[in-house]
């Protein structure tokens, strides 16, 4: 119902705008409107429905496949989490951004002209988004080169703990306090992985110089023998108990061992211990400040 109305025609009292606004009001097809918003709603629902099952069956195929992977490749477990994390990021976001673009669609939206009229946006922000496209491409390079895998022990932009994501845009480590940071790939210049081969544990214990150099090294020998068979993380045992100077009129003994990755701060915890306690009980005198666990 199309209404038209010149200058003269328009209401102007109260009453007369009242009655326009009745007649207009009745004039509105509201069977019509109900039912394509309901059809609407309807396409909708079918659509998140769709995308919720797609959801469910993606991320079940992606698990049985590394599943399968893992069993007949047995690869690494690190370098297999992160490969899936990445897959699922990737699949996720395939999936909303088709969402998106469907519910857009349902709702009128002209998509396509918005895609195309983007580019004039996207050249306007190309001086802005380089940083972007230096995280995509440093972040393809760390994940094509294997140089770090969720679960390793690494040393980003100064940062030391573990890598608990690995992504196209940032890297996320677990400090050992349990703070948690978000690196930039393009930061990330030096990566210092700790967790690709065996790590040296290497401890001092301080002596004063008139101890007995002999009686050290045998009692320190004896906790090698006993507890280094006890311990599977040890991969290369100590060659010898050295004695060396470490200023202001003291010495040490110095102990170096190489243990699995992840286990030299357990290693270094428990010998410092042993080593201790068992001079103490053969009644050698320590310095009262005695801690210098050197860095793997």
């Amino acid at each position: 119902m199309t209404m038209y109305f010149s200058a003269e025609d328009s209401p102007t009292t109260p009453e007369e705008q009242l009655g326009f606004f009745i007649e207009f009001w009745r004039g509105i097809d509201w069977r019509a409107i109900a039912s394509s918003l309901i059809v609407l709603l309807m396409q909708i629902a079918l659509a998140l429905i769709i995308f919720f099952i797609l959801k469910k069956v993606g991320h079940y195929a992606i698990e049985m496949v590394f599943k399968r992977y893992m069993k007949e490749k047995k690869t690494v477990p690190n370098r297999l989490n992160t490969l899936y994390k990445l897959s699922k990021n990737s699949y996720h976001a395939i999936l909303y951004f088709f969402l998106v673009y469907t519910i857009l669609e349902l709702l009128g939206v002209p998509v396509g002209t918005l895609v195309a009229s983007a580019g004039v946006v996207g050249l306007a922000l190309s001086l802005g988004a380089q940083g972007f496209v230096s995280d995509i491409v440093n972040g393809f390079m760390i994940l094509l080169e294997k140089q770090i895998d969720v679960g390793d022990v690494v040393e980003l932009s100064g940062v030391l703990g573990t890598v608990e994501d690995v992504n196209l845009k940032t890297t996320k480590v677990k400090d050992f306090d349990g703070t948690t940071h978000f690196i930039p790939n393009r930061s990330i210049t030096v990566i210092s992985n700790r967790s690709r081969g065996d790590m040296r544990v290497m401890l001092h214990i301080r002596l004063f110089p008139q101890t007995d150099l002999h009686s050290v090294r045998s009692v320190m020998e004896r906790i090698n023998q006993e507890w280094i068979p006890k311990c599977d993380e040890i991969t290369i045992q100590p060659k010898e108990i050295a004695f060396v100077p470490i200023g202001s009129g003291q010495i040490a003994a110095q102990v170096i061992m190489y243990s699995k990755s992840g286990t030299e701060f357990g290693m270094q915890n428990l010998f410092y211990e042993k080593y201790v306690d068992a001079l103490r009980e053969a009644g050698i005198d320590l310095p009262k400040i005695n801690l210098d666990i050197q860095n793997p």
